[in-house]
């Protein structure tokens, strides 16, 4: 097929990108190169550098005729969302909304969503499955909520064929190292550890240790990367094929907590990681814990390699 990518010059999108390619389909990148590298994208990858929350942009992006298309573009750190909502509404909703809107007006409904455990807010069970209540606890949640919406209403009213994928705790890095542009100013927990092992930052700050958890820290749902992007490709492959529309959860089914993840870097880099425990963020939940049944028996996929020494190992590979 040919697959336009909006966002595929980030962190997550190169990786899609590459599943795609290696799968073999013909892939156009669409990235304004905010936080994304030109450096993570195969050489021979068409790139076109512009901004969706631009009104004209996605319109112009038709020239490519996609016949498939994946929304990864947007802004994703929790803690600014709270503080600069106008930015997220503009960069996850507006820009959704252009993209959406051109991709049905070409005659091209075939589209995997790129969202986010965060639509669930604080877990009232867990493991969390899509039958969840989706109550967002912070602006960028609402956000991915408020996307997921918005395509359920173009299903219904012009076509459209939306795979929804709620990511829950990226990380790691391709195994066969053609991904190793770093993300710029990284705000997830991992790539933050290695900049210390890395000896860029001279501690890690560490949101809280009074949650309710085995040792007060924060406990993620953890999933490597390229788990990530494969789901991707069945996703888009699936919808290819007829299906109408899906949502699923994308996780490991297993817990790490912030110290866990810091015991794991130590292990692994061989190098002192000094933290400082600090009040907590904002919207942060204490435990997100993914069920993936519904991932395994729609997409036939599960997480192959998120285990912690993987994700640690393989994205040491790259910071150090």
């Amino acid at each position: 097929m040919r697959v336009l990518v909006a966002g595929g010059a980030g962190y997550i999108g190169s990786h899609v990108v590459w599943a795609l390619r290696d799968a073999g389909h013909q892939v156009t990148v669409a990235d304004n190169l905010s936080t994304g590298l030109r450096s993570n994208l195969p050489t021979d990858c068409e790139l076109i550098e512009t901004d969706l929350s631009d009104p004209g942009a996605a319109g112009r992006l038709m020239k490519s005729n996609p016949e498939a298309a994946v929304l990864l573009a947007g802004a994703k750190a929790v803690g600014e969302s709270m503080q600069d909502p106008g930015k997220y509404a503009r960069n996850n909703l507006a820009a959704a909304l252009y993209l959406v809107e051109e991709l049905t007006r070409a005659g091209c409904y075939n589209l995997v969503f790129s969202s986010t455990a965060a639509v669930y807010g604080e877990p009232l069970y867990s493991p969390v499955d899509e039958e969840h209540p989706l109550d967002p606890q912070n602006f960028y949640g609402f956000t991915k909520c408020e996307v997921e919406r918005l395509l359920g209403w173009y299903a219904r009213l012009k076509g459209l064929r939306p795979g929804i994928l709620r990511y829950f705790n990226a990380a790691g890095y391709d195994r066969a190292g053609r991904v190793t542009g770093q993300e710029v100013n990284p705000q997830n927990l991992i790539p933050r550890v290695l900049e210390v092992a890395a000896g860029r930052r001279s501690f890690l700050e560490v949101y809280g240790q009074d949650y309710p958890t085995r040792d007060g820290t924060g406990v993620r749902d953890y999933i490597h990367v390229s788990d990530l992007a494969r789901a991707h490709v069945l996703g888009l492959e699936k919808l290819a094929a007829g299906d109408k529309g899906f949502t699923i959860n994308l996780g490991s089914e297993k817990g790490l907590s912030v110290f866990e993840i810091i015991e794991t870097a130590r292990r692994v880099t061989g190098r002192p990681i000094p933290v400082k425990v600090t009040d907590r963020r904002l919207g942060d939940p204490a435990e997100v814990l993914a069920s993936s049944k519904k991932a395994q028996q729609l997409l036939g996929w599960k997480a192959e390699c998120s285990d912690p020494e993987t994700l640690l190992s393989t994205a040491w590979a790259v910071y150090r």
